[in-house]
């Protein structure tokens, strides 16, 4: 640093071939440019230059340090640059609620642009179902979170913003072997039948308190457990009824002989929440042009999708 301004003026007079013309483009007087090499040459106890009737010429010392005289100021300004582009760098922790597995939501895709965009942010996951994730983000424990609710209706409270990412269809499960049984497919008679039911944060039970409230039916519960993959298993098992994913239900019948009640569908759409009184905050800014890339929708606003929604089918197991 203590050569800075005596290697700027060292490499511009070598290009320019003239301190008049270095002196213009360092927007400094000649006596200044010309001070300033001195000093270089003085400190070096180097000669750098001779003068000749067309000018300053480069003597073999000056050839020799040309080059590195050139890389030491490049170095530096890429310094500077990376020092400059650190005062816009997004910083902070952003605690994101995930649902379900990763593949589903497309976390790690999600997680690597935002570290690629935002290298200075940390980030938190807790894992949970979506009514918990919702309390969560509304209460401001969370900053992010996904969400599963019937499309069009997205979380229940005013406070909170969504994008829908996905559409898909849950189905109703049966064991093997449960054709004839679930061959009459009312509400009414589907829900006598034996069920493994789901807690109130659970979108399973959302879904089913959708359809069979208006009707006046409650799902006959035999056990109640938080995870698809533990439902799955009691279906399996023979226990009773639930709801399943379309690739898992799908993928359920194909490997285990599982019975897929016909024309039943519930139909779901997955969504990011945030606070709508952050959405100006860098650190939720960045997370959601990530996942716009991920995606592949367009620049968020603070309402609404602004392009197509993506029909999504995985066939993984994970907790709702």
């Amino acid at each position: 640093m203590q050569h800075l301004q005596g290697l700027r003026a060292f490499v511009t007079v070598a290009r320019e071939g003239s301190v008049s013309r270095a002196a213009e483009r360092l927007h400094l007087t000649q006596p200044a440019v010309s001070l300033k090499l001195k000093q270089l040459q003085d400190d070096l106890e180097l000669k750098l230059f001779r003068r000749k009737p067309q000018g300053l010429v480069l003597t073999a010392d000056g050839q020799s340090l040309l080059p590195v005289a050139e890389k030491a100021l490049a170095g530096l300004a890429a310094f500077e640059q990376s020092a400059r582009a650190l005062h816009s760098t997004v910083r902070g922790r952003l605690k994101i609620g995930t649902i379900v597995d990763p593949e589903f939501i497309r976390l790690g895709a999600f997680l690597h642009r935002l570290v690629d965009r935002a290298p200075q942010l940390e980030t938190e996951l807790h894992q949970g179902m979506s009514g918990s994730v919702l309390e969560q983000v509304r209460s401001g424990t969370l900053d992010v979170g996904y969400f599963l609710a019937p499309p069009g209706t997205g979380p229940a409270l005013s406070e909170l913003a969504h994008r829908e990412l996905a559409l898909f269809d849950y189905h109703v499960i049966a064991p093997a072997g449960w054709a004839t049984r679930v061959a009459d497919t009312r509400w009414q008679h589907l829900a006598s039948l034996p069920w493994i039911v789901t807690p109130p944060d659970s979108v399973h039970n959302r879904l089913l308190a959708n359809v069979m409230e208006p009707l006046g039916l409650v799902p006959h519960g035999v056990a109640q457990v938080d995870q698809e993959a533990c439902m799955l298993d009691l279906v399996r098992a023979g226990v009773g009824l639930s709801l399943a994913r379309d690739a898992l239900a799908m993928a359920e019948r194909q490997e285990r002989g599982l019975v897929v009640v016909g024309g039943v569908r519930l139909p779901c759409a997955l969504s990011f929440i945030w606070r709508k009184d952050r959405s100006d905050e860098p650190v939720i800014a960045e997370a959601l042009e990530a996942l716009a890339g991920v995606w592949l929708l367009g620049t968020f606003g603070s309402e609404g999708l602004t392009q197509g929604r993506i029909k999504e089918h995985h066939d993984h197991e994970a907790r709702e």
